[in-house]
């Protein structure tokens, strides 16, 4: 196959191209397997139930993650004893959780996820099923078990935080799973609703017999599920963590097929426009444009699907670490571990082929149409850079990216980075089709100064002469610094924004939130000096079915003004146009109690944290694992705040600038812009070491006239740091419009004004490194190919 003859013969000049697609194959073979991997699972507290009665499902959105609607303690057990009496069931159990966490050293152990808590009934640990390992189980209000990884023992005294504050206790025994255990009557005041039943069966019981009696018992009271459908019992804390990481995975896997295309178009055309010689030679001997389109084509797909397996078996290695990153940035639950399978590395393996022939397409075309005279051409002079379809395209990209900047600010507040990339992507799409049209006359105001020296001269003839080499080599910087730009100045123009606006909304002294925990204990909240604002969170469900957030405040002591100060005894302050003055609403508590309420205010949504704002005393009194997420401080320093567990004061500038999201924002830079260096590293090297390898007859001429090696070095080293700064100056300005539309966005928010800021340094050490691997490799591929031009 005259293909594969050509890629072994050639094989340096697909180099780069291998590397590039073989990264970008191991990318998304690595982000698929963890993809997949990351789907619901059974929760492990009810992995030994074969089958779960659930609760009835709450909410009116589709697209909104599922609540379950809490069965009150009296219903709860007139379900679990008809079930009991199904054939087949051993036991039904219904499974009390509740927040607790264990003391040790004056600080709290683990930090579980909201919706996913260590606390539960003693007969909840039959349904996992764990098994004592020493002592007994609970009795006694004051006794616990707990899991054996602790490291305490049958007698031991131990600490253990509930929602309302630190409860001595003593360890009756231990068992071989996570959890911390209480009496089933202790269970019963901490966690009085139940959202599910486990059904333990008998050895000879067939789950889905014992399923559909059980469907036929409890009627519509629930929904009875059994084998894969108890993955729905994951908690929603559990999918959110899962939904962010395939946030990241997704930007991940745009930007390495970005990056892949581009590199590959990019070094398909300078390996076709280097190759129109021997092209034109094989059209002079009776080779058809079809069978020149065949060659290319075959060549991209003898390097696609070479690539493409290497790329697989590096991202088969790489899913394992990339897991890890995830569960250790909480962007997956603890102990996810993915694993490979052919829905994975099929789908990787297919992309990376289609990218490598989709890459040399365009650069297939255009040399199917070079003219057998083309054999004749000695200089490497380009006459003809733009065609139609480059212009129209250019035109439509730049046209799109800057649509797409201008509306940046219009979009909803989430979609605003979004479309920001999109408008960057665009953008540097449009101004590589016109870098034929843009690099001569800026390359020409560049090279000014150099008009004084001979060898001045040289390089601004050489730059503005072969525009594609000088495109092929700039594209890559382009795209680094772009994106560069773009996301280290997005993310430093938005953390003084809100944090300015938080500082400014708040009017507190201290902000005081839960460390270590996953919100503040009411003891913790009674310790805190000076005038106090805080509210105790829940989930309610309205009139039986709509879920809502709601906050437990005391009337009197909100932390908003207005008329949310109407709220009193009886009442519900809302913050929802559809309940007004006057109406009643019928809220179903964690306890799976249904408490009737007046609505005493409205108020724009703006104005309250939560949807609804209720009385304290009744949150605590219908949700006793409710907890305190953030408590502001008026009147006392951060100083005055006293040590307690987990506590954390800070100033609210402090804790402006200190939000959880900043983390997982700064990941997807590190990613982005890591990866996007990783790309130009292997970009620049191979477009600049493929360039100079065919510029063996110009190094010839030079040196034919006098020059020495060391001013052809030089040269070499000034046209690339040219092109480097053409790079770098044009990935400036395609990131400025989105810039600019972020910073109108963010203006539109917080209400005030934003000052763009580019973080400099950040911004120094991508361009410095742009510019070692660019000279690097050119100088070393200009050395190596001196030693073997002799002139003639």
């Amino acid at each position: 196959m005259l293909s594969w003859s050509t890629v072994r013969e050639r094989w340096t000049g697909f180099v780069g191209s291998f590397i590039a697609l073989t990264l970008g194959v191991g990318v998304l073979t690595a982000s698929l397997v963890v993809f997949v991997s990351a789907q619901p699972a059974v929760p492990d507290r009810l992995a030994g139930a074969a089958v779960i009665v659930q609760s009835p499902a709450g909410g009116e959105d589709a697209e909104a993650y599922v609540e379950y609607v809490p069965w009150s303690t009296g219903r709860a057990e007139e379900l679990a004893a008809s079930l009991r009496a199904v054939p087949g069931v051993a036991a039904a159990v219904p499974d009390r959780s509740f927040y607790a966490q264990l003391v040790s050293a004056g600080r709290p152990i683990g930090d579980p996820a909201a919706g996913d808590p260590l606390g539960h009934g003693w007969s909840t640990a039959a349904l996992a099923p764990y098994r004592l390992v020493a002592g007994a189980a609970p009795s006694a209000a004051d006794e616990v078990v707990l899991d054996a990884g602790y490291g305490l023992a049958p007698g031991d005294s131990a600490t253990v935080l509930t929602a309302t504050g630190p409860r001595p206790m003593r360890v009756s025994g231990t068992v071989d799973g996570p959890g911390i255990y209480v009496s089933d009557a202790s269970a019963v005041a901490l966690a009085p609703g139940v959202r599910a039943i486990g059904l333990v069966l008998e050895p000879a019981a067939a789950a889905e017999t014992v399923a559909a009696a059980a469907r036929a018992k409890i009627g519509g009271a629930g929904t009875v599920v059994a084998g894969d459908a108890r993955t729905a019992l994951e908690p929603e804390a559990v999918s959110r963590t899962r939904w962010l990481g395939t946030q990241l995975i997704t930007v991940m896997v745009l930007l390495a097929a970005f990056a892949t295309v581009f590199v590959m178009a990019s070094t398909a055309a300078l390996n076709a426009y280097q190759r129109r010689r021997e092209l034109a030679l094989l059209r002079a001997i009776g080779a058809t444009p079809r069978q020149t389109r065949r060659l290319l084509l075959g060549e991209a797909l003898v390097v696609g699907v070479v690539s493409s397996a290497a790329g697989a078996a590096l991202g088969m290695l790489a899913a394992p670490w990339l897991g890890d990153l995830l569960v250790r940035a909480e962007l997956e639950p603890a102990g996810f571990t993915p694993s490979p399978s052919l829905l994975a590395v099929g789908p990787a393996v297919l992309t990376g082929v289609v990218v490598a022939v989709t890459g040399a397409w365009a650069a297939a075309r255009r040399a199917a149409r070079v003219r057998p005279l083309e054999a004749l051409r000695d200089a490497a002079v380009d006459r003809r850079a733009m065609t139609v379809p480059r212009w129209v395209f250019g035109g439509l990209c730049g046209v799109t990216g800057l649509a797409l900047a201008v509306l940046t600010p219009m979009v909803e507040d989430g979609a605003s980075m979004t479309t920001a990339i999109f408008s960057a992507l665009a953008l540097i799409v449009a101004i590589t089709l016109f870098a034929p049209v843009v690099i001569p006359p800026a390359l020409r105001a560049l090279t000014l100064p150099l008009r004084r020296s001979a060898t001045g001269e040289v390089v601004r003839e050489n730059a503005g002469a072969a525009v594609r080499r000088t495109a092929a080599t700039a594209g890559p910087v382009l795209l680094t610094v772009g994106f560069a730009v773009l996301i280290l100045g997005m993310v430093k123009t938005m953390s003084p924004a809100f944090g300015g606006e938080d500082a400014r909304a708040l009017g507190v002294d201290v902000v005081v939130t839960a460390d270590g925990t996953p919100g503040l204990s009411d003891t913790a909240v009674a310790g805190l000096p000076g005038t106090v604002l805080s509210g105790l969170s829940t989930q309610v469900f309205v009139n039986g079915k709509t879920p809502s957030d709601a906050l437990g405040v005391v009337p009197g002591a909100v932390p908003v003004a207005g008329d949310a100060a109407a709220l009193a005894a009886g009442t519900v302050v809302v913050a929802d146009p559809r309940w007004r003055p006057g109406d009643t609403l019928r809220l179903t508590f964690a306890d799976g109690e249904i408490v009737p309420l007046r609505v005493a205010a409205s108020v724009p949504p703006e104005a309250l944290p939560t949807p609804l704002l209720l009385p304290r005393d009744l949150v605590r009194q219908h949700d006793p694992s409710a907890l305190t997420q953030t408590a502001y401080v008026r009147g006392a320093p951060v100083s005055a705040v006293p040590a307690g567990l987990g506590v954390l004061a800070q100033d609210p500038l402090t804790y402006s600038s200190n939000d959880d999201e900043d983390g997982l924002v700064w990941i997807f830079v590190l990613v982005m812009v890591g990866m996007s260096v990783g790309y130009t590293s292997i970009a620049v090297a191979n477009t600049l070491v493929m360039a100079t390898g065919d510029r063996r007859r110009d190094f010839r001429v030079l040196r034919l006239s006098g020059a020495t090696n060391r001013q052809i070095l030089r040269m070499v080293g000034t046209e690339t740091a040219l092109v480097v700064l053409f790079g770098t100056a044009v990935g400036f300005l395609v990131a400025l419009p989105a810039l600019f539309g972020i910073r109108s966005a963010l203006a539109g928010q917080t209400g005030a004004d934003v000052r763009l800021i580019l973080p400099w340094p950040e911004l120094s050490v991508v361009v410095a490194v742009c510019a070692v691997l660019a000279l690097g490799a050119s100088l070393l591929a200009t050395r190596r190919t001196l030693h073997r031009v002799q002139p003639r």
